[in-house]
């Protein structure tokens, strides 16, 4: 595996949870908060693993919307991305995971490559700006709704990433 960072940006915790359960599926990669990685680190990288969960109607964390616009302003060819996403299919069925789809829109001119598309159809969702024809831009959870879902879903998204790292 390539140096990785997982990056992650969470105000309540679930997504700092999620993605401490990723990182001990992919232990030699590093976990950072969005608030605190450098412009520098991220340069030490060839793979970023970025996690924002969904605020509202369709906004990134606040943290993560911080180190996003400096992300967007790199360029990270040569570098692969993969994407999770926390949103709450229930309450929000309109905006369901909508960051993921503001992540990859922001980041589409970096150069980089994205992997990790998931599957939407296990998803009971209206709308979302991550879905491009029948997959999400990234993974999706639920933690308000699914959380018995979460360990399956991370289990076989690794599966999927891993051999692209």
């Amino acid at each position: 595996m390539q140096p990785t960072a997982i990056i992650y940006g969470s105000s309540l915790g679930n997504t700092r949870f999620v993605a401490e359960k990723l990182h001990e599926r992919l232990s030699n990669a590093d976990l950072f908060a969005a608030g605190v990685i450098t412009s520098e680190q991220i340069d030490n990288y060839t793979n970023l693993i970025l996690g924002s969960s969904t605020w509202g109607v369709g906004l990134l964390q606040e943290d993560f919307e911080t180190f996003v616009e400096l992300l967007a302003q790199k360029d990270l060819s040569g570098k692969t991305i993969a994407m999770f996403g926390l949103g709450d299919q229930q309450n929000y069925p309109d905006t369901f995971c909508d960051g993921l789809g503001k992540l990859h829109e922001m980041l589409l001119h970096t150069g980089a490559q994205f992997i990790g598309q998931w599957p939407a159809e296990e998803y009971d969702f209206t709308s979302s700006k991550g879905l491009e024809g029948d997959s999400l831009t990234g993974l999706a959870l639920d933690e308000d709704n699914e959380p018995d879902l979460t360990d399956y879903r991370l289990d076989k998204w690794v599966e999927l990433i891993m051999p692209k790292l």
